[in-house]
């Protein structure tokens, strides 16, 4: 939805890739919301959501929380919104996706604006506070291709007339988002939105993508709990390489 002065509603996703402290100069008046990754709390302190996973150490939570100001977003709220938009299995069982479908199912805003959720682990530092583990690398059947699982978002939003971006100027990133500066999605209408969700549109194989969610619909992976590596036997891993591809295909990638 649109909010009444024109501007578009602006989700921030702010992960803790290397880059991630630049966020902090973010001016806030440009996201309606800013949902905060992980340890991504400690980059700034205006977040209003802070999403993490069931493992997510207790030591690493942020003190002195003012419920009044701020959420934190737990498996309980995010697995039911996750299922909604097919489970865990065919979005990638990772946290920048999962910040993502659940933002786009309970925020409901225009645009999801990705940051610091480059997942491209190289030499140097993975994280802005370090080397951390990059769970995103680890052996998944759900994140046997990233890309694919963040063409799938982009795909599922724009369905949603939500536009998703990467406001990374890294030159390398997992996600196929198109990349936008903070500062020029600042300045954004709602004219200029649809001008990118239409551009959005006739970029996708809408018959790619049609048979990706008809061939999801007729595997029928899913994990009500959102724990399917509890459920491994149910799901093979060759079909959803295939769903990968699919989903590739329809973003218009090779």
């Amino acid at each position: 939805m649109t909010s009444g002065n024109g501007k578009p509603n602006i989700a921030l996703i702010l992960g803790s890739g290397p880059d991630a402290m630049d966020a902090a100069t973010f001016p806030r008046d440009v996201f309606s919301a800013i949902v905060a990754i992980n340890n991504a709390w400690q980059v700034r302190p205006d977040w209003d959501y802070l999403i993490h996973p069931e493992d997510f150490p207790a030591e690493r939570h942020p003190p002195n929380i003012d419920i009044s100001q701020k959420t934190i977003i737990e498996a309980q709220d995010y697995v039911p919104v996750q299922n909604a938009f097919g489970g865990f299995v065919y979005a990638g069982g990772t946290m920048a996706y999962t910040a993502g479908y659940w933002a786009l199912g309970a925020l409901k805003p225009d645009v999801l604006a990705f940051y610091g959720c480059d997942m491209n682990y190289g030499m140097g530092r993975t994280h802005f506070y370090g080397n951390g583990t990059a769970d995103p690398l680890r052996d998944d059947i759900t994140l046997q291709s990233l890309e694919a699982k963040s063409a799938r978002l982009m795909i599922l939003a724009a369905s949603k007339g939500c536009l998703t971006v990467n406001l990374s100027a890294q030159q390398h990133s997992r996600l196929v988002f198109p990349k936008h500066p903070v500062d020029q999605i600042g300045h954004w209408e709602r004219q200029t939105l649809a001008k990118h969700l239409s551009e959005l549109g006739q970029s996708i194989d809408q018959q790619k993508a049609a048979q990706a969610r008809s061939r999801e619909a007729d595997l029928g992976y899913m994990s009500v709990s959102g724990r399917y590596w509890d459920e491994l036997e149910k799901f093979d891993a060759a079909e959803l390489r295939k769903l990968d591809a699919l989903w590739l295909a329809a973003a218009g990638i090779n």
